[in-house]
C-alpha cells in the first residue's frame, strides 16, 4: 500500500513574501527556498510563502496548501480513486522536481501530494 512519507511542502500566501521567508529564516532558521531547500530528518520540505493574489491553492479565501511527499504517487492515486476520492492532475504541475497531483478532504481544503524525483529524495 503507498503511504505518505513526510511534508514535501507547504505553501501560503503573504503580502510581502520575500519579507516573510527571511523572517522565518532569521528567526526560525527555515531557509529560504530562493537559496535553498530546508532539509528535516525525514526528507526535504519546501517552505515559501506565494503572493497574495496566487490562484495555485484554488479558492481565493485559501490560506494554506499542505503538501505532502509521497513514495509511490501511482499507486497513493489509485488507493484515492478506488475509495471514492476524486484526484486531480496536471502536466504544468510535474516537473524536474517530480510529479504531482491534487485532492480535497472532507471539509474543502486542497491538498498536494508530491513524489520527488530521483535528484530530490
Amino acid at each position: 500500500m503507498a503511504k505518505v512519507t513526510g511534508i514535501g511542502g507547504f505553501f501560503f500566501r503573504a503580502r510581502d513574501p520575500k519579507a516573510l521567508a527571511a523572517w522565518y529564516e532569521t528567526h526560525l532558521g527555515i531557509d529560504d527556498i530562493a537559496r535553498t531547500v530546508w532539509r528535516q530528518q525525514a526528507g526535504p520540505t519546501v517552505f515559501t510563502p506565494f503572493a497574495e493574489n496566487t490562484d495555485y491553492f484554488g479558492r481565493a479565501g485559501q490560506q494554506w496548501l499542505i503538501n505532502f511527499r509521497v513514495d509511490d504517487l501511482d499507486a497513493m492515486m489509485a488507493d484515492l480513486k478506488a475509495a471514492g476520492i476524486a484526484v486531480e492532475t496536471r502536466a504544468e504541475w510535474d516537473s524536474e522536481a517530480g510529479r504531482f497531483c491534487r485532492i480535497h478532504d472532507p471539509e474543502g481544503n486542497p491538498i498536494e501530494l508530491w513524489e520527488p524525483s530521483a535528484d530530490n529524495r
